[in-house]
C-alpha cells in the first residue's frame, strides 16, 4: 500500500487557482496492476463522490478493479484532504495537486479534461468548466481587458 501524488506543470497566463471542482470531478487515469504488471487500455476515471465497499470490510475505495489477466482485486482512492490548486507562483514548476492511495493499482498516466476551474490574477473573473484535454485553454477576462490562458499542461506521478 503506497501513496503516489499526481504533480501538475504548466504555464499560466493572467490567471490564478486552478482546480478541479466537485466531487463529481473525472480524474481520467490509466492504470497498472501492482501484482502483474497490465495496463489498462482504456482512460477510467475516479471520482471523491464514488466509495465502493473492499472486501472484508476492510473500509472503501474510490474504485476497486479485478485485473484482467491476474484476477486479482486492486484498488484506489483519492485523498480528498490533498486536493490543491495550481497557482501563478507555480508557473512552469511541477506541483502536487492530488494524492491517491494505491492499494494495487496504480496510476500510470494522467488526463486532464474538463471541470476545471481558475481565476483572474488581478480581476479575481471566475472562469468555470475549463477542459484542458488539448493541454492549452484560452479565454478573455473582460474584466481586466487582457487574454487569459493555460498552456503546456504536464504532469508526473511521484512516490509519496
Amino acid at each position: 500500500m503506497g501513496k503516489i501524488a499526481l504533480q501538475l506543470k504548466a504555464t499560466l497566463e493572467n490567471v490564478t487557482n486552478l482546480r478541479p471542482v466537485g466531487e463529481d470531478f473525472r480524474w481520467y487515469l490509466k492504470m497498472k496492476c501492482g501484482n502483474c504488471g497490465e495496463i489498462s487500455e482504456k482512460w477510467q476515471y475516479i471520482r471523491l463522490m464514488d466509495s465502493v465497499a473492499l472486501k472484508g470490510g476492510r473500509g472503501s475505495a474510490s474504485m476497486v478493479q479485478k485485473c484482467k489477466l491476474c484476477a486479482r482485486e486492486n484498488s484506489i482512492e483519492i485523498l480528498s484532504s490533498t486536493i490543491r490548486s495550481y497557482n501563478v507562483e507555480d508557473n512552469e514548476k511541477f506541483k502536487t495537486i492530488v494524492e491517491f492511495e494505491c492499494r494495487g493499482l496504480e496510476p500510470v498516466d494522467f488526463q486532464p479534461q474538463a471541470g476545471f476551474a481558475a481565476e483572474g490574477v488581478e480581476s479575481r473573473t471566475v472562469f468555470s468548466d475549463i477542459n484542458l484535454q488539448e493541454k492549452d485553454w484560452t479565454d478573455y477576462d473582460e474584466k481586466a481587458q487582457e487574454s487569459v490562458g493555460i498552456y503546456e499542461v504536464t504532469h508526473q506521478f511521484v512516490k509519496c
